[in-house]
């Protein structure tokens, strides 16, 4: 069996129909699975009409799963052995085709220079873990990070160690968060960083580790140690809020934290921010 996109659609080969193989005619026992030749590829190319009308390709790759499981299968069926090759060849091209998807789907939500998400992957994040909370009744805290004196580390090292500085933030809060935290670049030196399963505290709390972290972490450049701060305004999401309001009140606390002297986290109003 071979399989292919073409023009981002996956078309999957079908059977030679007809054939003068005795084997093909034997009946099948009991204990043989139900993914006898015939009844594999009619499987199959149900996954590939699913294929062709999904556009997410997140949805694809668990399509792929789901049939590269069915190939799988047939590998306990001694009726396929008939067959063997061919499911080898089928599975490794699936799972070829699922690694490549698997990569674009990464490059397409990632920052290229920091490797945090970008604007799509972390509106995606953003709108997933909300609706997560909302089902569980659990918390979730959302905080806008921006490194401070930003402009002028540019203006006075150039925009090389702006960038060095980009990266080296972004290391430092990987290394420190859990595992299910995210963080996701704003824009230019904001970040948004999320936090669920997280009470206002223990927001505030994950932003003094970092803060401490950098702090002890200084960028060595042309014999100088450049140390990095960052302010920080923190909000949890309120029950009937929606993500634009929850953002609007983490960058205001952000903006009370650059006016209050930066190198500070800030805790959002529980009010809404009037327009």
């Amino acid at each position: 069996m071979g399989g292919e996109m073409n023009g981002g659609v996956l078309r999957l080969a079908m059977p030679p129909r007809g054939g003068n193989s005795k084997r093909a005619n034997r009946p099948i026992g009991k204990n043989t699975l139900s993914t006898a030749p015939t009844d594999y590829y009619n499987r199959i190319e149900g996954y590939a009409q699913k294929i062709r009308a999904t556009p997410d390709v997140r949805d694809i790759i668990g399509i792929l799963d789901e049939a590269l499981n069915e190939t799988r299968a047939l590998h306990t069926a001694s009726e396929m052995a008939i067959v063997h090759q061919q499911v080898v060849r089928a599975e490794q091209r699936i799972e070829h085709l699922k690694s490549q998807l698997e990569l674009v789907n990464r490059l397409v939500r990632e920052d290229q220079l920091t490797g945090a998400l970008n604007r799509r992957g972390l509106d995606d994040a953003l709108e997933r873990e909300a609706a997560r909370a909302k089902r569980a009744g659990s918390c979730l805290c959302v905080a806008l990070i921006d490194i401070d004196n930003f402009k002028k580390i540019n203006d006075s090292y150039g925009h090389q160690v702006g960038d060095i500085v980009l990266v080296h933030l972004v290391a430092i809060i990987k290394e420190t968060i859990r595992v299910n935290d995210l963080i996701g670049r704003y824009g230019g030196e904001e970040f948004l960083l999320l936090l669920p399963d997280s009470h206002l505290d223990e927001a505030v709390a994950v932003l003094g580790r970092l803060q401490r972290e950098i702090a002890t972490k200084p960028i060595s450049w042309a014999r100088q140690q450049l140390l990095v701060t960052f302010s920080a305004g923190v909000a949890v999401c309120g029950a009937d809020e929606t993500l634009e309001a929850l953002i609007q009140r983490a960058d205001a606390a952000l903006y009370e934290a650059k006016r209050s002297g930066k190198d500070r986290v800030m805790v959002a109003s529980q009010e809404p921010i009037s327009k």
